[in-house]
């Protein structure tokens, strides 16, 4: 793929030089053609005209996304910005150096992941296969893949110890597989990944699953405290096998009724 862009100046250089700002590239890293030669005005006064040059470049797919963050830099108020391309398998890291550039990194390398989400896109709009683009600054990425190694061997060990699952925050899926990598170098130690999307995230386990059992407090749920019973307390002020036992007045009413008819009915003494 082919930029270029139009420079006018007062000399060739000059106009060369407005033509590479233009499509953010330095000088030599251009190809360029002069259309017009610059003319002079008649004694300091009439006519005259400015050089004219063409200014190219031949772009690959790590050219293409290094161009447009060059862009993005640029309207954020970075104009004194370096980006070197190495070329690597199936893609290209692409390192950001210059002054004042650290915020670009963001909370954690959000803000840089987003950057290389973008670039990304532009190195593979007309691709037919997939073209990787890394973005670093500073050397965050290997800073951050030794802090990410060095915490999942830690949790790993942890969980084997414990017998419990840890949880890790959100990742994206580069820092996920540095994870995964490291847990792998704990004997008795495994990993794996839950939820979804932004929410996607590494958990790390003991082999065989969790072996933590919570501690039951005593005298919980199901269980009696010494010297219970199951034996409810008599109503207040009454004794039920008493009262039980004694016959109902209406009872005792009836029982004496027949007793005094059965004396009636008896044969009378001489």
């Amino acid at each position: 793929m082919r930029r270029e862009a139009i420079g006018t100046g007062e000399t060739v250089e000059a106009a060369r030089e407005a033509a590479c700002r233009e499509l953010g590239v330095p000088a030599e890293e251009a190809e360029f053609e002069i259309l017009t030669m610059p003319v002079r005005k008649t004694l300091g006064l009439f006519g005259g005209s400015p050089a004219k040059v063409r200014v190219f470049v031949e772009e690959n797919s790590a050219e293409k996304a290094a161009a447009y963050l060059r862009g993005i830099l640029k309207n954020l108020g970075l104009t004194d910005v370096q980006i070197s391309i190495q070329e690597e398998e199936s893609g290209a890291m692409l390192s950001i150096t210059g002054g004042d550039v650290g915020f670009i990194i963001g909370h954690r390398g959000e803000t840089l992941d987003a950057l290389q989400y973008l670039a990304g896109l532009v190195a593979n709009h007309t691709e037919t296969t997939y073209y990787r683009i890394t973005l670093d600054i500073g050397n965050y990425r290997e800073k951050r893949r030794e802090t990410l190694d060095a915490l999942g061997r830690k949790l790993a060990a942890k969980a084997v110890k414990s017998g419990r699952n840890n949880s890790l925050e959100p990742m994206n899926p580069y820092e996920r597989r540095i994870i995964h990598t490291a847990v792998q170098q704990v004997s008795g130690a495994i990993s794996w990944s839950e939820g979804k999307d932004q929410a996607r995230h590494v958990v790390i386990g003991p082999e065989g699953g969790e072996r933590y059992q919570p501690h039951r407090p005593s005298g919980g749920h199901g269980r009696r405290p010494c010297g219970s019973s199951d034996k409810r307390p008599a109503p207040a002020g009454r004794n039920f096998r008493q009262t039980a036992s004694r016959p109902y007045p209406q009872q005792r009413r009836t029982n004496t009724t027949q007793q005094g008819t059965a004396q009636r009915m008896l044969p009378k003494e001489n």
